[in-house]
């Protein structure tokens, strides 16, 4: 393999090979072995120059107990495998934080701004690879949002319905769940804390179930239409976000 590296033949290898191989290798029990192997043979660098790129970043131990960036990212895969994730989970897994490759090394170990650098390279990386759209649409919407997902039981419920709809979590109620799973494989992927429970998780279940609870027909029996429909529904959605964050704070000070 080092040989392969070293002779350029890595270099020529076409984007429908290298998908086929990683998408076997994310259907493994131990998926992050097969970057592991390839860093170490030096064409992780020549295939996934995005994810090589990723160790030897640190990060704030505050947060990130393991400090190195690709340490980080394959911890997050190894939970996303131990969770059950699926395929296309644990891609948005393995390429979530790409953006912290690009931070510059005088705002280390911070990375403001990163989800939507890491947002704009899952794009291009997906574009490059010919990666199928599926996993390129989950993947994007984990890189931009996870911090959000994090910090939910922070966020206001102006911001939690903000964050639901921009991820089309309405609409795409399965893709929903399969970015809460991905967001807790990168929660878990740290070192110290891979047992820790995801709070956060549940309590944007249950507000997108009080959004989603919120129908348009009964505005529209009202007359409304356009833009009094749409605030109208924005309002009412909100009122059940808000209620909902209010029950699950009551439930967690009860618990």
């Amino acid at each position: 393999m080092r040989a392969m590296v070293a002779n350029g033949e890595v270099d020529h290898l076409v984007p429908e090979r290298v998908w086929t191989e990683t998408a076997r290798a994310l259907s493994e029990s131990r998926s992050e072995r097969f970057f592991e192997t390839l860093r170490d043979c030096g064409a992780l660098a020549r295939i996934f120059p995005e994810l090589d790129r990723l160790f030897g970043v640190p990060q704030p131990p505050v947060h990130h107990p393991e400090i190195d960036t690709g340490i980080h990212t394959l911890m997050a895969l190894a939970q996303a495998a131990r969770l059950g994730a699926d395929m296309v989970t644990r891609f948005a897994v393995l390429v979530h934080d790409l953006g912290k490759g690009t931070t510059p090394p005088e705002e280390w170990p911070h990375h403001h701004g990163h989800e939507q650098r890491s947002a704009d390279l899952v794009q291009s990386f997906c574009q490059r690879l010919r990666i199928p759209h599926l996993y390129r649409e989950l993947a994007v919407a984990t890189a931009r949002y996870h911090t959000h997902c994090h910090r939910a039981l922070e966020l206001r419920p102006q911001t939690l319905l903000k964050t639901l709809l921009g991820l089309d979590a309405l609409r795409k109620p399965q893709r929903f769940e399969q970015f809460l799973l991905a967001c807790e494989a990168d929660a878990r992927g740290r070192l110290g804390l891979e047992n820790r429970d995801y709070p956060q998780a549940d309590l944007l279940r249950q507000v997108h179930q009080a959004a989603a609870a919120v129908q348009a027909r009964p505005l529209v029996q009202q007359g409304l239409s356009g833009l009094a429909l749409a605030e109208a529904l924005r309002r009412e959605r909100l009122a059940a976000v808000t209620e909902a964050r209010r029950a699950f704070e009551t439930c967690q000070r009860n618990a």
